[in-house]
This record gives structure tokens, C-alpha cells and sequence, in this order.
């Protein structure tokens, strides 16, 4: 059973859409939803009194064993609908952490979902006071008769000490692969859209790779980085990254910060769409908004939608004519790669200079040893030097004529 209130209809509707895909990926199936239109939440039971009834008798009927509520609830709020409905009760927040707890593989991604809970949990240990009984005194208690609660809450804030200690542990190490990442110069592409939009089957076609990827949402938590051979002879880097979602929980995204904001580090965004998704834009809009709370929304950015192949020409044909400057593919089926490869490599080259260099035929392998990193456009060679036209960066340029300095 899914629950929602809300006061547009519409919404409601494509909000319990996801959280269904959501419960399946949790492998829950969802027998029936119920929603309730009004301004607000009840603050004591979600749904009004009378709606809430009606759920109880729907549960008993369809013979439920959980409802989940499209919302993140308060501890009051979960223990009066449990205790009504005689189920068990789950909020978005906790279905979303569930999801990312079996989907962490890394020690990174673990410990941020660990952190998530926590942050979480907290706050809710005053609601469950009445719930928890004194304790004895004994070592690392303040004293006899110590509330549980104290001792909980005490555990946990020492816990996310610790663990913020760990992953700003991380955090420097990922710096300091970025910064040797940076001095290479080497273009860094980063896809990012909703989740289950089809960011690592993209990753995988494009660079060949072994990149796990599922049908279920949040199958990548960790960012995944793969070396792609543009048409020219450049090579970048591509990654995959966590997919967003609307009504991100603030414990997620402030665990998952760092991990969101190396995106923010990328010279291009391939932002991936789902067209095949009726509520697109929606989805579209809900990840301009992450891009903009993490400062990556400045960045050059191709929009391009996937999985044309399960769209009627029709539909194609009126994104074509909203979005002009868009991309039509199917990562799945291959089609439409060699665009989405022509267009990066435009995008990139922008930022390009193109120059003649006349190179002693003697330090010609300073050239060739950083063919990753520029495109040699001609090549002219006279007694004892060559003349070799290429594209890179400027800053490549400049160590390349010092480099071949005669």
C-alpha cells in the first residue's frame, strides 16, 4: 500500500508512480495507493481521520502487510498510523536509504549510507522516549538510572563524528586524484540526469567498459570513470553518477555531498533523459535543481534523450520540435552514438586553439607522447624539423612549445 497527500492532483499521481518504481525496486509489490487531497499533512496521523480509516479497511482487505508513505513522517505521525492500521509503516526516506544500503558496494558509499541513517534517526529519538526504558548505571554511562535515550543519542552523535571524520578522509584522496587528474589536462565528461534514465548503459556503450547496470533505480551510487577514444585520437574521461530524484532527502543529500559535487569538476554534463517517461519534465526540472544546489549548473551541457526506441515516432518527432538543440539515442540499441560522439567532441574543442609548431625532428616524440591530450590536424616535414598543425588546450600549447623550444 502506498499513501499520499498533496493538493495537486496530477503530482500526486506522478509521485506515487515513483515511489511504485521505488517499492519494486525493493522487490515490494504494491497491491493498491491512496491519496488525500488537502493543503498539508494531519500532524498527528498523515491522512485525515476519516481517510485514515478508509486506508485501514483497504489493508485489511487487500491483507497488506506495509504501507509506505510518500512523504517523510514524524515520529508521531508513524507511531499513530502503526498503531491504527496494525501494519508496519515506512516513510520515503526510509525506503530511498533502504534502497541505497543494498545498492553501496564501496567503502565510500557505505559509510555515507550509513551517515544518512543516522542523520535521520536522530531527531526521531524523542518521539520514541516513552519507548525506551532506564538504564542501570555502569561504564560510559553519566550515572545510575540513565535514560536509554541519552545513551542512544550519545552513541549515534559519536558515530557520525566518526564516520564524517573517515569520509573527509575520502574526500582529500579524491582531491588529490582530481588534481592530478587536472594537471593532465585530460577533458572529464560527467552524465548525470534522473535516476534510472539510463546513465550506465550509456557509459558502457560509449567506452566499452564493464559497468554494472540494472532496471531498478539507484543502481549506481558510486561514480564510475571510464577512459572514451574520441574520432580525432583524444581521449577523455566519462562517469556515470548517482541519478536524482524529486524530494531527495536532506540526510541523503548531505551525506552524499562530496559525491554529488565532484560532478561540479567536469568541463561538459551529458544531461540523459528518458523519453519514453510521461512526466519528463518534471524529472528534468528536478535535476536543473540539483545541478544548481551543487554549482554545476554553469557548466556546457549536451541534452540528450535516451531510449527512443520505446517512444512512437510521434513523440519523438514533438521533443525534436520543443528542443531543437536536444539528441535523440538509444543507449541500449546504439543508436544515435556517432552524434552524441560528434557533439563532444565539438563541445570540448571549443575550448581549443589551433596552431603550427616547428618542431626539430628530434623532439618529435614530445609531440606523439601527448597525442592523448590534443589532435594533430597536418603534418609537414623538411629537412631536420616538421611543421605540425595541431588543436589542444592552451595551457598543453604552451608546454608543448616550450617542450620543442629549438
Amino acid at each position: 500500500m502506498i499513501v499520499a497527500v498533496g493538493k495537486d492532483e496530477e503530482k500526486i499521481k506522478e509521485s506515487l508512480e515513483e515511489m511504485k518504481g521505488l517499492c519494486k525496486t525493493l522487490g515490494v509489490e504494491v497491491v493498491e495507493w491512496l491519496w488525500q487531497k488537502r493543503a498539508k499533512p494531519d500532524p498527528a496521523t498523515y491522512l485525515g481521520k476519516g481517510k485514515l480509516q478508509k486506508l485501514k479497511e483497504v489493508v485489511e482487505f487487500c491483507e497488506a502487510d506495509l504501507v509506505v508513505v510518500d512523504d517523510e513522517i514524524t515520529p508521531v505521525q508513524y507511531k499513530n498510523m502503526q498503531s491504527e492500521l496494525n501494519v508496519d509503516v515506512l516513510d520515503r526516506t526510509q525506503v530511498i536509504l533502504e534502497i541505497f544500503a543494498r545498492h553501496a558496494t564501496s567503502e565510500e558509499g557505505k559509510l555515507q549510507v550509513e551517515m544518512a541513517s543516522l542523520l535521520y534517526e536522530l531527531p526521531r529519538l524523542v518521539g520514541k522516549g516513552e519507548e525506551l526504558s532506564r538504564l542501570g548505571g555502569g561504564i560510559g554511562t553519566r550515572g545510575p538510572g540513565e535514560p536509554l535515550l541519552e545513551v542512544l543519542r550519545r552513541h549515534i552523535k559519536n558515530r557520525i563524528a566518526q564516520l564524517r571524520k573517515r569520509l573527509k578522509e575520502i574526500e582529500q584522496e579524491r582531491n588529490t586524484q582530481r588534481k592530478q587528474r587536472l594537471e593532465k589536462k585530460i577533458p572529464h565528461v560527467s552524465i548525470v540526469g534522473y535516476t534510472n534514465a539510463g546513465k550506465s548503459t550509456l557509459l558502457k556503450v560509449l567506452t566499452d567498459s564493464d559497468v554494472y547496470v540494472a532496471d531498478k533505480l539507484f543502481a549506481t551510487l558510486e561514480p564510475v570513470t571510464r577512459r572514451l577514444k574520441l574520432k580525432s585520437g583524444r581521449v577523455i574521461l566519462v562517469s556515470d553518477t548517482v541519478g536524482f530524484i524529486r524530494k531527495l532527502p536532506h540526510t541523503i543529500v548531505s551525506a552524499f555531498k562530496a559525491t554529488l559535487e565532484e560532478i561540479k569538476y567536469s568541463d561538459v554534463l551529458i544531461h540523459l533523459v528518458d523519453a519514453s517517461d510521461p512526466y519528463l519534465e518534471e524529472k528534468m526540472k528536478a535535476s536543473e535543481k540539483v545541478l544548481e544546489e551543487i554549482g554545476a549548473d554553469k557548466i556546457p551541457r549536451i541534452l540528450v534523450f535516451n531510449k527512443i526506441d520505446l517512444c512512437p515516432r510521434e513523440r519523438i518527432e514533438t521533443l525534436k520540435w520543443k528542443y531543437p538543440e536536444a539528441l535523440f539515442i538509444s543507449a541500449e540499441k546504439r543508436i544515435g552514438l556517432d552524434q552524441l560522439l560528434d557533439r563532444l567532441e565539438e563541445v570540448i574543442s571549443q575550448r581549443d586553439v589551433q596552431e603550427t609548431l616547428k618542431v626539430p625532428l628530434e623532439k618529435i616524440g614530445q609531440i606523439y607522447a601527448l597525442k592523448d591530450r590534443l589532435e594533430i590536424l597536418n603534418e609537414d616535414y623538411r629537412e631536420g624539423y616538421a611543421l605540425i598543425t595541431l588543436k589542444t588546450d592552451r595551457e598543453t600549447l604552451e608546454m608543448l612549445k616550450r617542450k620543442v623550444a629549438s
